[in-house]
C-alpha cells in the first residue's frame, strides 16, 4: 500500500531522493497542473509517494531535474507550461502568421493577469489599465491584452509586423472576408486549370511515390537507418540520380518553365515561376477588394501562403539556404520530396483557418482598445502618433498614462526582424528601415555590437518612460547572456526589483537543448 504524504513531507522526501532542494512550490506546482493527483480537500491534500517516485522517474521529471542542473535551481519550473499543448500555445490568432521570436501568449496573461496564486503573490495590472510593448513583433502582446480586459499600444520599426499586430486584434466582418475568399479562391482555381502546370505536378507525385515506396518505405526505412543497413546520405543520392531523368522528361513533356528569368529581388530568387505566377494572380485580386479592413487580412492570410511556398526544403523553411528547384532527399520526412509548383492548397488551407481563428478570438475579445504604430520607440513620440491613428484611445492614454510595459526586446544578432519577411516587403511595398534595428543579426555579438545594443534598449526605455505613470511596472523578457541587462536599467533610470528564469521548452524544432530565459521586472528608482 502507497504511503500517504503531505506536501511539506513530499518535499522534503522529494529533496532526499533526488538530493537536490525541491520546495514545497515545487510539489504544488506539480499537483495544480495534474502531474501528481492529490487526495483529499486542500486543507489536508496528500499525495502517494509512489506517484511522487514514478514522476521524477519519467521523461518530463527527468527533464526539470536535468535542466536545473544544467540551467540553476533558481529555475522557475511553473513558467515552463510544460502542460500546455502546441494548440494551447497557438490559439486562435496567434498562428494567424508565422514570426521567429515571439514568446507564448501565457506568458504574457500570467504577468498582465491580476490573479495571484501560490506562485505569484503580487499582480501588476488591472482591467482598463494600459501596457505598452515597444517591440511589439507579431503582436502577443496586444492581443492578450485585450483578452484580458486591459488596453495595449505596440510599436514596431517593422511596417510589416505593425500590420501583422494590428490585423490580429481588428474586427472584421466576416460575412465580407469570406466572400472575398471564395471569389479569389474560384478564381485562382480557373486560372491554374488552364495551366499545365497541375498537370505536372499530378504526374511527378505519381511517379515519386512508385519512387519512394520501392526504396523508401515507411517505417522500415527508418528502421534500415537505425540498423545502419543504407548510409542515409549516399543511398539518397542515389536515388535522386536515379530519378533525374524522369523528372527531366516530365518538364520537356509538359512545358514547365521552372526558374523565373529575372533574379534580382527575394520574389524572383526564392520562388518557381509557376509559383509566382500565382502569388502575381492573387496579388492582383487583393487589391481590387473595396473594404480596406477586408483587404488587410486577406493579404495576411496571402503572406502566410507565399512565406509557406517559398523554393527550399522542408527542413530548411524556417532558416533559408539556397533555392531548390529540382527533386531533392528530404531528411526530415525520410523520402524523395520536391519543392512547391502551386499555392492554390496552401492559399485554400489559410483562408479556412484563418477566418476559424478569427471566429474563435471574436468570442474572447473585449472591448478595448489596442494599437500599434510603426516607428522607432527610442524617438516616438507615442501620444501624438496615436491621436494620428486612434484619436479616441490617444483621448484615453493622454488622460491615464501607460502602466508599464510588457515586451520581449531583440537579442543580439540573432534576427534580421525585416529580412525574415523580405517577401512581404517585396510583394506589398513596404518600406524598410533595417537600418533602426536594435541587435540585428548583421552586426553579429561583438563587444561593439553589444555596446550599440545597450544604447538602444536603454534609449527605448528613457523615451517610454515620460508615457509611463510614476508607479510603473516594466517587464522585459530576455535570455542576457552577456549580462548586459543591469547597464540598461541603470542607464535608464530604473532598477530590477525582481527576475524570473524560465526554462523555454521545445524552442525550435531542431534545438531540443537546455535553455531559459529571464523576465527582468524593473521599476522606477
Amino acid at each position: 500500500m502507497s504511503e500517504f504524504l503531505t506536501i511539506k513531507e513530499a518535499s522534503v522526501w522529494a529533496s532526499e531522493h533526488l538530493k537536490k532542494d525541491i520546495t514545497t512550490s515545487n510539489i504544488s506546482y506539480l499537483v495544480s497542473y495534474g502531474k501528481i493527483r492529490k487526495i483529499g480537500d486542500n486543507g489536508s491534500s496528500l499525495i502517494k509517494k509512489d506517484d511522487l517516485e514514478k514522476y521524477y522517474a519519467s521523461f518530463y521529471g527527468k527533464r526539470e531535474i536535468n535542466w536545473k542542473e544544467q540551467l540553476g535551481s533558481d529555475l522557475n519550473w511553473h513558467l515552463s507550461f510544460d502542460y500546455l499543448k502546441e494548440s494551447d500555445t497557438t490559439k486562435h490568432i496567434h498562428r494567424l502568421h508565422p514570426y521567429k521570436g515571439k514568446y507564448i501568449p501565457q506568458l504574457v496573461e500570467y504577468f498582465l493577469d491580476n490573479k495571484t496564486d501560490e506562485f505569484k503573490t503580487e499582480t501588476y495590472f488591472k482591467k482598463g489599465d494600459i501596457v505598452l510593448d515597444p517591440f511589439c513583433g507579431s503582436g502577443t502582446t496586444l492581443v492578450q491584452a485585450n483578452e484580458l480586459g486591459i488596453n495595449a499600444v505596440g510599436i514596431d520599426v517593422s511596417a510589416f509586423n505593425a500590420q501583422i499586430s494590428n490585423a490580429k486584434i481588428f474586427k472584421y466582418n466576416l460575412s465580407d472576408v469570406q466572400l472575398e475568399l471564395n471569389i479569389i479562391s474560384n478564381k485562382l482555381k480557373q486560372f491554374i486549370a488552364n495551366s499545365s502546370n497541375i498537370k505536372f505536378e499530378e504526374r511527378l507525385l505519381e511517379e515519386l511515390n512508385i519512387l519512394n515506396s520501392k526504396y523508401f518505405p515507411s517505417p522500415e526505412f527508418k528502421h534500415w537507418l537505425k540498423d545502419k543497413k543504407v548510409n542515409e546520405y549516399e543511398y539518397a543520392e542515389e536515388k535522386v540520380k536515379m530519378f533525374q531523368p524522369t523528372f527531366d522528361k516530365l518538364v520537356a513533356e509538359f512545358k514547365i518553365q521552372i526558374n523565373q528569368k529575372e533574379q534580382k529581388t527575394f520574389l524572383d530568387i526564392w520562388y518557381l515561376q509557376p509559383v509566382r505566377n500565382e502569388i502575381d494572380f492573387v496579388f492582383n485580386l487583393v487589391k481590387q477588394i473595396e473594404n480596406p479592413s477586408t483587404k488587410k487580412i486577406v493579404s495576411i492570410i496571402l503572406s502566410r501562403t507565399v512565406r509557406t511556398c517559398r523554393a527550399t526544403t522542408h527542413a530548411d523553411l524556417a532558416t533559408l539556404l539556397q533555392p531548390v528547384s529540382n527533386i531533392y532527399y528530404c531528411s526530415k520526412h525520410g523520402k524523395i520530396c520536391k519543392p512547391l509548383f502551386s499555392i492554390y492548397s496552401w492559399w485554400e488551407r489559410y483562408s479556412k483557418d484563418t477566418v476559424k481563428r478569427l471566429v474563435e478570438f471574436d468570442k474572447l475579445r473585449t472591448n478595448t482598445n489596442q494599437f500599434c504604430l510603426t516607428g522607432d520607440s527610442r524617438s516616438i513620440n507615442i501620444f501624438e502618433q496615436l491621436e494620428n491613428k486612434f484619436p479616441s484611445f490617444a483621448f484615453l492614454a493622454k488622460e491615464k498614462k501607460i502602466n508599464g510595459i510588457f515586451s520581449s526586446p531583440p537579442y543580439v544578432g540573432l534576427i534580421d526582424y525585416h529580412e525574415q519577411h523580405a517577401y512581404a516587403y517585396d510583394l506589398f511595398g513596404f518600406e524598410r528601415h533595417d537600418e533602426l534595428e536594435i541587435g540585428p543579426l548583421a552586426k553579429k555579438q561583438s563587444k561593439e555590437a553589444q555596446r550599440l545594443y545597450v544604447d538602444g534598449i536603454s534609449a527605448v526605455l528613457n523615451n517610454c518612460k515620460q508615457f509611463l505613470i510614476d508607479d510603473y511596472n516594466v517587464f522585459l523578457v530576455s535570455n542576457d547572456k552577456f549580462n548586459l541587462y543591469p547597464t540598461i536599467a541603470k542607464n535608464a533610470g530604473m532598477k530590477i526589483v525582481n527576475q524570473f528564469k524560465r526554462p523555454v521548452l521545445n524552442r525550435t524544432e531542431k534545438d531540443k537543448a537546455a535553455y531559459s530565459e529571464i523576465i527582468f521586472h524593473l521599476k522606477n528608482i
